[in-house]
Parts: C-alpha cells; sequence; structure tokens
C-alpha cells in the first residue's frame, strides 16, 4: 500500500493504458497482428528514450551540464534580456538541428543547472525549454519524428522542408518568446533585474566529465552528420558512460535511471490508440478536418491536431490525421502537422519530448504546478498554432 500512495498520478495513467492496451488485444478489439505491427514499430523508439534518459542522468551526475550552464549564464553577462534571448536561441537551435525529444532530456538538465548556478528560479527556464522543444521543431525533417514521416509522405527534401516551414516555424517562436516573457520572464514574475554570473565550476571527477562530454558529442555528432539510427547513437553513448561509471563511480548505477513510466506509457498509448482508430477514429477525423485543402481546412486540420495531441499524443495523433487527409491536400497536412509540433504544450502527455520533460524536473526537484502549466501551455497552443498556420498559408 505504501507503494501506491508513492505512485505519481502519470504512473497510474501509465499503468492504466498499458492495461487497457493488453485488454484491447486481449479480448480481440485489436487484431495480434496490427498490435505487433504497433509494437515492433515503436520498439526503436522505446529503445532511444530508455538509453538517452540513462545517459543524461549519468552525464548530468558527473557535472557536465553545470559546466555548460555556467558557460550560458557568464555570456548572458548579468543581464536577464540577453540571458533570455540566449536561452531562447539555445532551445530553438538544440531543437531545430537535432530532435525535440534529445532537447527534452539533454537542454532541461542544463537549464535546470543553469538556474541552480546563478541562484534564479528555475521555472522560467524549464517552461522555455519544454515550450522550444515543441514549437521550434517545424523546420527539418529531423527536428520532429512526425516530420518524417510528413516529408516522407510529401517527397520533401530536408531542404524543400526548410524553404516550405521557415515563415511557419519563425512564427511560431515569435508567439512563445512572447508567451515566455510575459507569463514566466517578466519582472515581475522572476523578481530580480539582474544576477551575478558564477565562477567556472571544478568537476570533481575530471575523468568522468571528459568521458561523458565526449559521449554526448560523440551522440549529437553521430546523428547530425552519420547516417545513424537514433536509437543505436543513444545506446552507444549510454554504455560509454556506464561502463565509465561502473568503473569510477558504480553508486551512481541504480535502476531507478530507467524511465520505467515511460516505458510502459508509450507501448499503451500507441495500443490504445491503434484500436480506437481500427473503430471510428478515421471517419471522425476525416469529418473534422474536412478535404479542402484552402485556409479554412488548413486551420481545421490545424486545430484538430493540436486537440487531439493534448487528448493523447502528437504522434499517434499525426498518425491518425495524416490517413484522413485526401493525398494531394499537402497544404492541409502541413497544417496538421503544425498543430500536432506546436499545440501539445497543454497537457503532460500531449509529446514525448514534454513527457521527458517532466522526468527531468521531477528528477531535479524542480515542483511546476498544473493549473499554471495547463492555462499558459492553452494561450501558447491557440495563438502559435493559428500564427504558425496563417505563416505557411501565406507563404505557399
Amino acid at each position: 500500500m505504501s507503494f501506491l500512495r508513492r505512485l505519481h498520478p502519470l504512473d497510474w495513467l501509465a499503468g492504466g493504458l498499458l492495461a487497457l492496451g493488453a485488454l484491447c488485444v486481449a479480448t480481440g478489439l485489436l487484431p495480434t497482428g496490427p498490435a505487433s505491427d504497433v509494437l515492433e514499430r515503436i520498439g526503436p523508439l522505446v529503445v532511444f528514450l530508455a538509453t538517452v534518459i540513462v545517459l543524461a542522468e549519468l552525464t548530468g551526475k558527473a557535472e557536465v551540464f553545470d559546466v555548460v550552464a555556467t558557460w550560458v549564464a557568464r555570456a548572458g553577462r548579468g543581464r536577464y534580456p540577453l540571458l533570455f534571448c540566449l536561452c531562447v536561441l539555445f532551445a530553438s537551435v538544440t531543437t531545430i538541428t537535432l530532435n525535440l525529444d534529445t532537447t527534452a532530456v539533454l537542454l532541461t538538465p542544463v537549464m535546470l543547472a543553469l538556474a541552480t548556478r546563478v541562484g534564479i528560479a528555475p521555472v522560467p527556464l524549464a517552461m522555455t525549454t519544454v515550450w522550444l522543444a515543441n514549437t521550434a521543431s517545424l523546420l527539418l525533417p529531423v527536428s520532429n519524428l512526425t516530420n518524417l514521416l510528413a516529408a516522407d509522405r510529401i517527397a520533401l527534401t530536408p531542404s524543400e522542408m526548410a524553404a516550405t516551414m521557415w515563415a511557419p516555424q519563425l512564427a511560431a517562436i515569435a508567439v512563445t518568446m512572447a508567451c515566455l516573457w510575459g507569463f514566466y520572464w517578466r519582472p515581475g514574475r522572476r523578481g530580480e533585474t539582474r544576477y551575478t554570473p558564477p565562477p567556472l565550476p571544478r568537476p570533481a571527477d575530471p575523468v568522468l566529465f571528459r568521458v561523458s562530454a565526449v559521449a554526448c558529442a560523440g551522440f549529437l555528432l553521430a546523428i547530425l552528420l552519420a547516417d545513424v539510427p537514433l536509437w543505436s547513437a543513444s545506446t552507444g553513448a549510454a554504455l560509454i558512460v556506464v561502463v565509465a561509471f561502473w568503473v569510477r563511480g558504480r553508486e551512481a548505477l541504480r535502476l531507478s535511471l530507467i524511465p520505467w513510466r515511460l516505458l510502459v506509457l508509450v507501448p499503451g498509448m500507441f495500443l490504445v490508440v491503434e484500436t480506437v482508430n481500427a473503430h471510428g477514429l478515421h471517419d471522425i477525423l476525416a469529418a473534422a478536418m474536412g478535404s479542402d485543402n484552402d485556409l479554412v481546412g488548413m486551420l481545421r486540420s490545424a486545430a484538430v491536431g493540436a486537440g487531439f495531441s493534448n487528448v493523447l499524443n502528437n504522434l499517434p495523433a499525426y498518425l491518425a490525421g495524416e490517413a484522413a487527409i485526401p493525398v494531394a491536400n499537402h497544404e492541409q497536412l502541413l497544417a496538421q502537422l503544425i498543430g500536432v509540433n506546436v499545440g501539445p504544450v497543454i497537457t503532460p502527455w500531449a509529446s514525448l519530448a514534454t513527457l521527458l520533460w517532466f522526468e527531468r524536473c521531477r528528477w531535479h526537484g524542480t515542483r511546476i504546478g498544473l493549473g499554471r502549466f495547463f492555462g499558459t501551455g492553452a494561450v501558447l497552443a491557440v495563438a502559435g498554432t493559428v500564427a504558425a498556420t496563417l505563416a505557411l498559408a501565406a507563404t505557399t
């Protein structure tokens, strides 16, 4: 009973979804063939999530994030507006060039370490990470798994996708900056007008620091420069760091490093969505989005994508919505992509990046008020989705 009382509401959600998904398969609501296909498809994603979180945890313990955070704080020269712009730029570039889930895992500890080093409130820095991990993920196929699916559907190369989505991406980032400043960064929220740049830290174990830093850099370079799957790059980097800690800091290696909640949630979520999709979801989404490829159709598709993402999750929302959009309606599909990328900032489960971010914040001890998270996220979801969709319509 004491174990049950310690469970977080998201733990109950994860377990409930997995149990419901298993029940759907056991009762035949979801045939075993489609269920096996779903589990086979998400297998590499689950491996990536597990290994990249272990990599981030141990890299944090090696104080790599503390050093990077100190560099950012010193570059801000004690001025909050400059620090704000640097954090926005850092989060946006990381998301665009890497992947929103990688940003949530690797950048969140940097931001939280920055708050600790500088002595400022961690929530504004944390919100900068999670919002831009989602809203800055429109420009390139690598930025988001949904982008890879959309680019494949309409045969867009990375340069062609960037040429198509640059205006929506700028609009989404601009709205995100306005919401961040108004809700979290303005002087009335953060209290102080300046901060004192911290001195450079000295890691307690320089060997662990160097090994972890090189492993993270190798992981990022493998994603950027080589045709390496995310799961294999993260697994290789995590193994290097685990071996280093086994030799020099074995006490840090424990089972709690593994993100059990996510490993339970992801399969259950996909099984449930696949079941619902097989029993009428396709028809509902097709009716809600319509078949028009004009501005109205684009706005409808973006709204449905954003709304459905916050009910379940953006990846299954994209997959279900994609199947309901006529093949020739490229603009309508890209508008739906905007909805599932920019819109999932209201609920904690709306994107895997947000779930990863919650894990990082919980590990750090940073408390995120869900009421304020829901309310401010709703403003950003509506304003950002509409602005990005209008920008897409104006430039295509």
